[in-house]
């Protein structure tokens, strides 16, 4: 059933959980995050974002439709939600495609304009009647961008709480991604999380906290940033790392005989799918304990 965000946070708000938020690129991610949901019977969020247009990886006018219908049709909620989204030409596409949630990403902007970009994106979804995700605070595109600049302080690009508090109130958001040590993309050592920040955000917004660069943190590291008010947590690398590497080995062990297309997608819809159920669990406290990582 397609949900807001707004609504889906209240779940997980009540519950003492987080909603898994998943990047699709195609259908067979698209499809492995909705199979596993449904499996595990939770909430999911299935997002498209920008960046994905802009490398050539998707296009939104093909892939957001089908996530809506996609999402109708589940027999869990599922949110269909823009990620990171910085033009407004997109935002709007996204949000007549039927997306019910979508994210105004101005971190990398003065806090002035960040505050008056995401007002702008709150008062255009409310024509929708969707949910908006706002951020406060710089996530990094790939954590090897830290580990190659010894001397970069990583706690400058961190969210300040009193500023979230006060960007929260200026702009109506349903929820903020903020930045407490985790990043992007694959991590080369494993991330330290500010966890007392969580906790000093938490009591510094009326809204959700969302954790960005989700995949890739120890399991007790999420577990600890949900109890400290983390109510999304986005993740990808690790589940699409686990479908290529699924169809790697499939293809190495059927040297012998060819090797047909169909086959390499379902090994990695199948391998997706199991990655995902893991997260998901994780997240919806239902004692997790195998490493999602790998």
């Amino acid at each position: 059933m397609l949900q807001t965000l707004n609504e889906v946070l209240k779940y997980a708000e009540a519950n003492d959980k987080a909603i898994g938020a998943f990047n699709i690129t195609c259908l067979e991610t698209l499809d492995a995050v909705i199979d596993a949901a449904e499996q595990v019977n939770e909430p999911v969020i299935i997002m498209f974002a920008e960046v994905h247009e802009d490398e050539g990886v998707a296009k939104l006018d093909e892939i957001g439709p089908i996530m809506v219908e996609r999402a109708k049709s589940s027999t869990t909620d599922v949110v269909v939600h823009l990620d990171h989204g910085k033009d407004f030409k997109m935002l709007t596409k996204a949000l007549e495609h039927g997306f019910t949630s979508i994210m105004y990403d101005g971190s990398n902007l003065p806090y002035e304009e960040n505050v008056s970009k995401t007002k702008e994106a709150v008062e255009l979804a409310s024509k929708y009647n969707a949910s908006v995700e706002g951020e406060i605070g710089k996530m990094t595109r790939e954590s090897s961008q830290i580990q190659e600049s010894p001397d970069f302080d990583v706690h400058s690009n961190h969210t300040n709480p009193q500023e979230a508090s006060m960007f929260v109130e200026a702009t109506g958001v349903d929820c903020l991604a903020c930045s407490f040590g985790t990043a992007h993309g694959l991590y080369i050592t494993e991330p330290k999380l500010d966890l007392d920040l969580v906790s000093k955000i938490d009591t510094s917004i009326n809204v959700p906290i969302v954790m960005h660069g989700g995949s890739g943190v120890t399991v007790e590291d999420y577990k600890e940033v949900i109890k400290r008010g983390v109510r999304k947590i986005n993740y990808y690398t690790y589940m699409a790392k686990a479908g290529g590497e699924a169809v790697r080995d499939f293809i190495h062990a059927s040297e012998e005989r060819p090797v047909f297309y169909h086959e390499i997608v379902s090994v990695g819809r199948k391998a997706m799918t199991e990655n995902v159920k893991s997260a998901i669990k994780i997240f919806s406290n239902q004692n997790e304990q195998e490493d999602i990582k790998s």
